[in-house]
């Protein structure tokens, strides 16, 4: 199974050709318009499921699926914590939860960021707590960033989930210490000189035993789509 996640910035129906190249199995897109907008012609192949949440028709959170598992809405989702969008996947040898993240509430006092991935994880606790879970997206946040007297920072984020043992892909299979990535998921305004690492895929530990393969977007080749790069994942299910 291939998963990609990627905030392509906008218009993604003009940049899917890229991604598709990949051959996914699942996307998790961000800032993507309303599957209305899609064009599904050559560039844009007809997907099995898609589903889409957002306040604006032109930018969004999308989980697009081309492969035989079943997707379904959590029966317990929250549309006022956004945009983390969660799914029950189920295939004929293996199940998970999927939690689909786009951290971006504007409008929310309590934080707008990565406060909505805090507020996902108690919300959906019974989800992911004993369950096999990815959670995956633009979380836009990093430990560098922590505010000590904020509940719910980027760190809160990464020790409640460890609780449940579940972890960062990337800082696990590549040994990476948060807050010091090597590898940037972010350029800000496209600058090559301002990197940071805002994206990620989060695993229950058993699922991160079955990855063979992650790899992140290049600069070079992704920095005239979007101002984030894309992470791809290959999991043996």
């Amino acid at each position: 199974m291939k998963l990609i996640t990627w905030n392509c910035q906008g218009a993604f129906r003009t940049k899917a050709k890229h991604i598709f190249k990949y051959e996914p199995d699942i996307l998790v897109i961000q800032e993507c318009e309303h599957p209305s907008r899609l064009k599904l012609d050559n560039d844009f192949k007809k997907p099995k499921n898609i589903y889409w949440i957002g306040d604006n028709h032109h930018k969004g959170l999308a989980v697009i699926s081309y492969c035989e598992y079943d997707f379904k809405i959590h029966k317990n989702y929250n549309p006022n914590i956004k945009f983390v969008l969660p799914i029950n996947i189920k295939g004929s040898n293996n199940s998970f939860n999927l939690l689909a993240i786009w951290a971006n509430n504007k409008n929310d006092p309590e934080g707008q960021y990565v406060e909505q991935v805090w507020k996902a994880i108690q919300h959906y606790k019974n989800a992911i707590k004993n369950n096999p879970v990815i959670l995956t997206g633009d979380f836009n946040s990093n430990t560098i960033w922590d505010r000590p007297k904020r509940i719910g920072n980027h760190s809160h984020v990464v020790e409640k989930l460890a609780s449940y043992n579940i972890h960062s892909v990337y800082h696990t299979l590549l040994n990476q210490q948060q807050g010091k990535e090597i590898h940037p998921t972010f350029y800000l305004y496209r600058n090559l000189e301002k990197p940071y690492h805002l994206d990620y895929c989060f695993a229950t530990d058993h699922l991160q035993d079955k990855i063979t393969h992650i790899e992140f977007g290049e600069y070079s080749e992704w920095i005239n789509h979007s101002d984030h790069m894309p992470i791809i994942l290959e999991f043996d299910l």
